[in-house]
């Protein structure tokens, strides 16, 4: 499990992103994360990837434990590929092929180039057309599978998206959610930040609602069509107005 206790994030001015957020994140279960812009979501999962240390918390992965502020012997390393992210700028290097950019940390880590998994990958997210252009011919949607692709090469136990399927039409995101949900049945853990509650509806084990720096609502995916707090049912009117 990927537990995490108290955390808090400020910036070096002083200026609080989120305060005290408690959540877990099991094997095997999808956790999507929703709420407004700016209320530090991308922010929270930087410091869950263990590449932002927050001000204060814990966060536990299976046998680590990581506390903040870090202790005087200093926290574990962290625990990559084991918990690995993709965020919404991507990261591809634009001099290799989108078939480069997915085997390059497999190659970087010494890990077995698993022929069979990537072909299985293009096939799943319909790459064969453009798996061998860069990433300059390729568009937004294209690189975003690719970068699903590349983190899954390395097979994590816990995979943080952050609005991965923002480019990605009815169709490929259709397809990207069946995938998922296959992998959750391999003891993946998935958190997956979005702005498509639809997706989240029909995806989703455990619904986290962030707004204004902390955790407002959790629960199933029901908390959707029947939430408990004021500041989700707002945030739910404000989206079907504007749908």
């Amino acid at each position: 499990m990927l537990s995490v206790r108290n955390l808090s994030f400020s910036y070096e001015n002083g200026k609080k992103v989120f305060d005290g957020v408690d959540l877990d994140i099991m094997p095997s279960e999808i956790t999507v994360l929703i709420g407004p812009s700016g209320t530090g979501k991308t922010t929270l999962l930087r410091c869950l990837a263990l590449l932002d240390p927050p001000q204060k918390g814990t966060i536990k992965v299976d046998d680590q434990t990581f506390l903040f502020p870090a202790p005087p012997q200093g926290n574990p390393a962290p625990p990559w590929p084991k918990l690995t992210a993709v965020f919404q700028q991507l990261f591809l290097w634009p001099h290799l092929t989108l078939r480069e950019n997915i085997l390059l940390p497999v190659r970087l880590r010494n890990l077995a180039e698993n022929g069979v998994e990537l072909d299985k990958l293009i096939e799943a997210f319909d790459m064969q057309e453009f798996i061998d252009h860069y990433p300059n011919e390729a568009s937004l949607g294209q690189r975003q599978r690719v970068a699903l692709a590349r983190s899954l090469m390395l097979k994590p136990r816990y995979l943080l998206l952050d609005e991965i399927t923002s480019a990605l039409d009815v169709e490929q995101i259709a397809k990207i959610l069946s995938y998922l949900k296959t992998l959750r049945g391999q003891d993946l853990g998935i958190f997956i930040i979005t702005h498509l509650l639809g997706f989240a509806r029909h995806t989703a084990d455990q619904v986290l609602f962030m707004a204004d720096g902390k955790i407002e609502e959790r629960g199933g995916p029901e908390i959707l069509k029947d939430p408990k707090s004021e500041r989700l049912y707002q945030f739910l009117s404000v989206i079907a107005a504007a749908s």
